[in-house]
Parts: C-alpha cells; sequence; structure tokens
C-alpha cells in the first residue's frame, strides 16, 4: 500500500511559492522575446539612462550608471510585511538620540567624538522629541522567491540620513516601467499591470511638507544641501532640486554649506531666499572639517537647533553599532517593548562594537568577544563603523586565517574609527539579463541588496545588484529595480 501525505503549507510558505512562480513568469516573458529584441531592449534602456542622468561622479569623471533590464517583483502582503518590519526598526532608530543622551551602555556603543557629541548635546532638544524628522534607508536583504522569504529578511545597517539613490532608484524604475514592462505584457499580458514600489522622492517631499506644517513655518521654501564641488559621488541634488520644483510647484535651491548665512533677523537664507527647512546630506564631522578651513557653518547649526533639518541632529547617531543596542538582551531589554524586540530577534543581525569584552553571542550565552571573533569567520563579516559606500568591508569567508586576524587586530587597534563585527548572512542571488562583449544576452547570477525607506504612507524599495559580495553603487554595483504585483 502506498500513502500519501499532503504537504501542509504556512500562509508565509504559499506567498513564497507564490513569489517564485511570479519570477519564473517574469523570466519566460523575456526570453519569449528572443535575443535580437532583447539587444535593442537593453540598448534603449542603456540610452535612456544617460538622458535621464543615470550618472555617478568618480574621481572627477561622470560615469552611468548600470539598470539592470530585469525587474525584481513581489507581492502585496510582502511589501506590507516589509513596510511594517521597517517602521519599526526606523522608530527604534530614531529613539537612539535620547537614549544616548540618558544611558551609559548605549553611549559607550554610539559614541561620538568629544566635538560631535558637543553639537549633539547642544541642539537636541524637546523639539525634536515630539517631532523628529530622520528620512532614512535601512539596508537588508530578502530572497522573496523563497518559500522561506520572511526568515530571509535580514537587516545590515541603518542609513538615517543623506541617502543616496533618491534620484537613480525611481528614475531607473521609471525607465524599466517604460521599456521593459509593455514588451513583458506582450508575451504574458498578466505582467501589464505590475506596478512600481513607492516613489522615495515623493516620500521625501511629503515627508518636508509634514514637517514644515508641524513647525509651524509659513512658506515652503526647501535647500537641498550637499557637497556641491565634490569630485565623487551620485549626481542627485541638481535633478532632485528641478523634479521637485516641477512636480510639486515649491521652490527648492541647491546649495553647499558656504554659500549659507544668518540675515540680521536671525533666519537662514542662500543668496536672497530665505530657507524654511534643509535636507542635508553633510554630517557633523563634515561641517567641522569646513569650520576648520574658515566656512562659516552657524546656518547649518542654526537649522538643526530650530529642528528645520532633514534629517535632524539623530542622524549623527548613524552606525553600524545601532544593531549592537537592539540585537543586545539587556539593552534591548531596558529600552524596547516586547513587540519590537521580536523584530529585532527576527531580522536583525548580530552585531558588535569590536572590543575587548565580554557580551552576549548569537546563541544567547554570554562570552569573550574577541576569542568568538577569531574562531568564527567563517559566519562573521567586519566592517567600519561609521563609513560607507561599502568601503573597508571584509566578508570572513573571503579571506584566510591569518588575513582575518591581521585585519580583527587593525580594527581593534582603531579606535579613531572603530568597527564592527556582524553576522553573516546569505545574500540572494538572481540570474539578470545582461550583455557579453561577442552582442549576445545571456543570464548571469548576481548579489542583491535592498534598501527600505519607510514612511507611514509606505515603503520605498531600492535595488542593487552586483557580482561582488559588497553590494554597492560606489563598488559599481547597478540598479535593480523592484515592482509590486496585482493582488490575484
Amino acid at each position: 500500500m502506498v500513502y500519501r501525505y499532503a504537504c501542509v503549507l504556512t500562509p508565509a510558505e504559499e506567498l513564497g511559492l507564490a513569489g517564485r512562480r511570479l519570477e519564473a513568469r517574469v523570466r519566460r516573458a523575456l526570453e519569449g522575446l528572443g535575443s535580437a529584441e532583447l539587444r535593442r531592449l537593453l540598448d534603449e534602456l542603456d540610452a535612456r539612462a544617460r538622458d535621464r542622468h543615470l550618472f555617478y561622479l568618480r574621481d572627477g569623471r561622470v560615469e552611468t550608471v548600470p539598470l539592470f533590464a530585469t525587474p525584481l517583483v513581489v507581492l502585496p502582503d510582502q511589501i506590507a510585511y516589509v513596510h511594517s518590519v521597517s517602521q519599526t526598526l526606523h522608530r527604534a532608530c530614531k529613539r537612539l538620540a535620547e537614549l544616548y543622551l540618558r544611558d551609559d551602555d548605549v553611549r559607550a556603543i554610539l559614541r561620538l567624538p568629544d566635538e560631535e557629541e558637543a553639537w549633539l548635546r547642544a541642539l537636541w532638544s524637546e523639539s525634536h522629541r515630539a517631532e523628529d524628522p530622520v528620512f532614512g534607508r535601512l539596508d537588508a536583504v530578502c530572497d522573496f522567491a523563497s518559500a522561506h522569504w520572511k526568515e530571509t529578511l535580514r537587516f545590515l545597517e541603518p542609513n538615517l540620513g543623506g541617502i543616496g539613490g533618491l534620484h537613480l532608484i525611481p528614475t531607473g524604475d521609471a525607465l524599466v516601467a517604460e521599456v521593459i514592462v509593455p514588451q513583458l505584457a506582450t508575451r504574458d499580458p498578466g505582467l501589464a499591470a505590475l506596478e512600481r514600489t513607492v516613489d522615495i522622492r515623493d516620500q521625501l517631499m511629503q515627508y518636508l511638507i509634514d514637517h514644515l506644517e508641524a513647525i509651524g513655518r509659513p512658506t515652503r521654501t526647501l535647500a537641498f544641501i550637499e557637497p556641491r564641488f565634490a569630485s565623487s559621488g551620485p549626481e542627485e541634488q541638481e535633478a532632485l532640486a528641478e523634479h521637485f520644483a516641477r512636480r510639486f510647484g515649491v521652490r527648492v535651491l541647491h546649495a553647499d554649506p558656504s554659500e549659507l548665512r544668518v540675515d540680521g533677523e536671525g533666519e537662514v537664507r542662500c543668496g536672497d531666499a530665505l530657507i524654511d527647512v534643509g535636507y542635508r546630506d553633510y554630517e557633523v564631522r563634515d561641517l567641522l572639517a569646513l569650520a576648520r578651513d574658515g566656512v562659516d557653518v552657524e546656518p547649518m547649526r542654526r537649522l538643526l537647533a530650530e529642528n528645520r533639518m532633514v534629517s535632524s541632529i539623530t542622524a549623527e547617531l548613524d552606525a553600524k553599532s545601532c544593531f549592537e543596542v537592539l540585537t543586545d538582551p539587556v539593552l534591548a531589554a531596558r529600552h524596547f517593548g516586547p513587540d519590537e524586540r521580536q523584530v529585532f530577534r527576527r531580522h536583525v543581525l548580530w552585531t558588535r562594537l569590536v572590543a575587548d569584552r565580554r557580551t552576549h553571542l548569537p546563541d544567547g550565552s554570554e562570552g569573550d568577544l574577541l576569542e568568538y571573533a577569531r574562531r568564527n569567520r567563517e559566519s562573521l563579516v567586519l566592517k567600519p563603523n561609521r563609513d560607507y559606500g561599502g568601503h573597508g568591508v571584509l566578508v570572513g569567508p573571503a579571506v584566510d586565517d591569518g588575513g582575518w586576524q591581521a585585519a580583527l587586530d587593525a580594527a581593534l587597534a582603531d579606535q579613531a574609527q572603530r568597527w564592527v563585527v556582524q553576522q553573516l548572512t546569505s545574500l540572494p542571488v538572481h540570474e539578470l539579463l545582461v550583455r557579453v562583449p561577442d552582442g549576445g544576452v545571456v543570464w548571469e547570477p548576481y548579489y542583491v541588496v535592498l534598501g527600505f525607506a519607510p514612511t507611514p504612507l509606505g515603503v520605498a524599495v531600492l535595488g542593487r545588484a552586483s557580482q561582488r559580495h559588497v553590494v554597492n553603487v560606489a563598488q559599481r554595483g547597478g540598479l535593480l529595480s523592484a515592482f509590486v504585483a496585482p493582488r490575484s
């Protein structure tokens, strides 16, 4: 006699398998277009990327950021879950300034240099406690096409201000929607209903407008403040200013801190224009460097002090060690509720500041951190605590024991930078369409990392893909557009 047993799936598993089927439909539709048509579409995508200024400035040279034609497709219930989890983590990160100022244990983990801490202490106020404008992005991985997709959702690090990709990502999404999705629909009409995820530019603008109303500013003159004269980084702010002025009818200025001044009435101006609120891609440590060079940074300080800057002074605690506060069971229990701690345990990667000390290890036991880190190279990543752009990240399995030991010793000695070790997680691998030198089009595997920018209105998805373990546009990764499938 043959016995057959039904496989009883959870709703989350059924959702993941539905995602896998959807991914397969997208691939079949692309393959059904044929090589010649795919080459034409990739050429058109590249040309439009240049026309829409998908640029990255690298050592003074303008490069077009690669844009992949293969969309990442997620289901509505999946994006709703990511939104909820991301909001929980974002709210937790916004509390870190308050915790820093009143908890010595939190301050030891997030410690700022003395000059930067002085700014935080002087500028964080009761106004920030009531309305703290932090517009951030949480970098994460998630394999939406896995039956166990919820278990694959792991957050890598926070980015609490100066988000890269504000122009690049939604513009890339729009190009894929214009060029690729209509062609998918010719092979599979059901794919015509794919929708772009939330436009992060719309989210940011609504966030700025809501904050202006909250602080009672009568007009709506915004300033995007960044190092205008830098030779490296994404070229975005001018395009953003033009987009906001065109789409929302608000006055948007694009300024360097050196171009700001405080007038006789105490208002911050750029030229003759009065600034109501600023969006900054400038850290306090950068402002301190400007001040040492003779630049008057009082206008920036005033905007921060008057709670007229997004992100607020809270964003100075933008460090990978934020996740130690969330994953240390003692600190988490001291400052966060049971529902928040459940999210941290399930989705935030164990992270510890490198030091000669005892701590709670990933299995919950208490042990020597350095001994654990030296013995567990294959399950760890070493990262500079406050650097960004993927610089300095060392993946344990990518080096031998000798190289790992040397890197840990150097991290321990580097008290100026400070470093963290973090639990290694698997990066989802997706096969994406690319051109090869002979002109053909093939599928090649790429690692994928996502950024989630949550607000109460929704969550924007910023996708990046690379064949390197460190997935970042600064490290020559490409843009991967995310789309939401319609409810069946």
